[in-house]
């Protein structure tokens, strides 16, 4: 962790209050979220792996409780059947502990999130840093209402191609069969020959625009973000653990709390390393994010208002130039996929 972005940060401690911010959401379905949020991840128990101690344990004696299941194909000898009713209560009591742990865990952070909704406790916010994630969240927004709209652009032009190109047939069908108008249907058959060839060029373009913005909120954003909700995990726990090391603080020095604050102690640093690593993950990423947008941005509108242009104003000439410009390909005719279709 940088100690830039640390100094940068600057985080401190604020009390919640009711008159506090709470979200966006109303407060009972902010909260039933955020508890769900915390819930979401229960323990895991598939991947759980003992050593047989006292049984000479060696790498042998690892077992996977993958292959512990079910009653044997024959019958063991009894000096093995006692071996494996020990692995076996080993791992119950292992799980058991993953439960546990998973258990106070999750007290401790919804007992946190309460006390932070109803303004009985406090929080660690870091003002700047999430100010920028709540600019990305609105970002991001924002950006997938351009990019449903620009699929909506990309789906009508798309049928307005079709409807010319079926237009332009029937035309050079009736120039062929109609003598005395043969050259007022053929050239509206050329115009609307050469109409649709420039719309699925344009729709190339428009299509290359669809696809990077899709790949830069669906992928790069939601990247960031979910970095983000570890971030806001991390720093529940951290805060629960850090109230729970204040009232412990607070309590008796007898030798039974001496025991529990020393365990506390560190529990609630381990909590803030893992809360510190991922708030500078996150202030890497957002500012790592904010170039990759600008830069993927400048590209795709000079694209999009340069294509657009050119179609409108009848210059097939520069709308192909446009076209190479951003290195875009159309497929051939008679391919599976229509021509516009860009191929990455």
């Amino acid at each position: 962790m940088s100690d830039g972005i640390m100094s940068k940060a600057a985080t401190m401690e604020i009390p919640i209050s009711s008159n506090g911010d709470t979200g966006s959401l109303p407060e009972d379905d902010g909260l039933e979220q955020d508890l769900q949020q915390v819930m979401v991840s229960g323990p895991n128990l598939n991947e759980t792996s003992i050593v047989s101690g006292g049984y000479g344990g060696t790498a042998e004696g690892i077992i996977p409780t993958s292959t512990i299941k079910g009653s044997g194909l024959h019958q063991p000898h009894p000096s093995a059947a006692v071996g494996g009713e020990e692995v076996v209560r080993g791992i119950a009591v292992e799980k058991f502990d993953i439960v546990k742990k998973w258990g106070i865990n999750t007290y401790k952070c919804t007992k946190q999130l309460i006390s932070e909704r109803f303004g009985r406790g406090s929080r660690t916010v870091d003002l700047e840093l999430e100010t920028q994630i709540e600019l990305l969240r609105e970002t991001k927004r924002k950006y997938e209402c351009v990019l449903q709209l620009a699929r909506a652009l990309t789906n009508h032009f798309y049928s307005l191609v079709q409807t010319q190109h079926a237009l332009g047939d029937a035309f050079a069908d009736l120039s062929q069969k109609s003598p005395e108008l043969q050259e007022e249907f053929g050239y509206n058959a050329e115009t609307q020959k050469l109409l649709c060839k420039n719309g699925e060029t344009l729709l190339g373009a428009v299509n290359f625009f669809v696809s990077s913005i899709n790949t830069l909120v669906n992928k790069t954003m939601e990247d960031t973000l979910m970095t983000v909700k570890q971030y806001e995990t991390a720093r529940l726990e951290y805060d629960a653990y850090r109230t729970d090391l204040e009232e412990l603080s607070m309590g008796p020095r007898d030798a039974s709390t001496l025991c529990r604050l020393d365990a506390a102690q560190s529990q609630f640093q381990s909590h803030k390393d893992k809360y510190e690593k991922l708030r500078a993950d996150v202030a890497i990423k957002l500012k790592f994010l904010e170039e990759n947008k600008i830069k993927v941005m400048h590209k795709q509108l000079l694209l999009f208002h340069n294509a657009i242009s050119a179609y409108f104003a009848g210059n097939q000439q520069q709308l192909e130039q446009t076209l190479k410009q951003f290195n875009i390909k159309l497929k051939t005719p008679g391919a599976e996929k229509p021509s516009w279709l860009e191929e990455q």
